[in-house]
């Protein structure tokens, strides 16, 4: 196996959680689905939350600093630079962003790409066969394949309050992560040549991920009693799978 191939394979799990994830605006009507939307969304606004400083920037920081890199600017101006890039991409998309479900749809997109090249890039040095690196692959993979569960809910139920099907609304939840695999395709080629940036592209992910987690997450979330309750467990859960991995 190349390490082409062994990039897309690690990306696999993710990809499928994103589609069972996406599958949950299938499950409930009326005012369920909405407090079940709400509750859903406050759970990924806390794992994506969890992630972005477990998953992302803790790595970045561990990364940068073993390159001889200065951790604490990798991960400060990527955070914001990340922010900076979605905000900035929202506006010059204008009326195409119409809609909550666009721009969460948007954003999952745009955090995707580097998160699918970290595991593409971290499935294609575990080919060398170091015990380390194998498990760090798979950890990755998984951790990042559990996220996305609550993600690809998030899109599919957003979309679905804008207006749209359940079928539309389930297919523009699986649309987020089809750059995911793109971004692994992209670390498997590259994958010499990526190291020293890894840093920087995690970071940047948990600047697009914090940013619409504030700006479309927690207010949905928070429209529901238990919505703030959902954050927190979504947090906790996130932050003990992040841990023990």
């Amino acid at each position: 196996m190349d390490r082409t191939a062994a990039a897309l394979l690690m990306d696999l799990f993710p990809c499928v959680c994103t589609v069972l994830g996406s599958a949950m605006v299938f499950v409930s009507a009326g005012r369920s689905r909405a407090r079940l939307r709400k509750g859903v969304l406050g759970l990924a606004a806390g794992v994506m939350l969890a992630v972005s400083v477990f998953g992302l920037l803790e790595p970045a920081i561990e990364d940068a600093s073993a390159q001889g890199q200065k951790g604490w600017l990798a991960a400060s101006a990527g955070l914001v630079l990340g922010a900076a890039f979605l905000m900035l991409t929202e506006q010059l998309a204008g009326n195409l962003l119409e809609g909550g479900g666009a721009r969460v749809a948007m954003a999952m997109a745009l955090h995707n790409l580097p998160q699918g090249m970290a595991v593409g890039l971290a499935g294609a040095l575990a080919l060398e066969g170091q015990a380390g690196w194998v498990a760090g692959a798979v950890g990755l993979s998984l951790g990042i394949g559990v996220q996305n569960i609550p993600e690809g809910a998030a899109v599919s139920f957003s979309a679905r309050g804008t207006g749209c099907g359940r079928p539309a609304a389930f297919w523009k939840g699986c649309a987020s992560a089809v750059v995911e695999p793109l971004g692994a395709l992209l670390a498997g080629l590259l994958a010499d040549r990526l190291l020293g940036a890894m840093p920087w592209l995690l970071s940047l992910a948990a600047g697009t991920m914090v940013c619409v987690t504030v700006q479309e997450l927690l207010p949905e979330a928070a429209k529901e009693e238990e919505g703030p309750f959902c954050v927190v467990l979504g947090f906790a859960a996130m932050m003990a799978l992040e841990l023990l991995l």
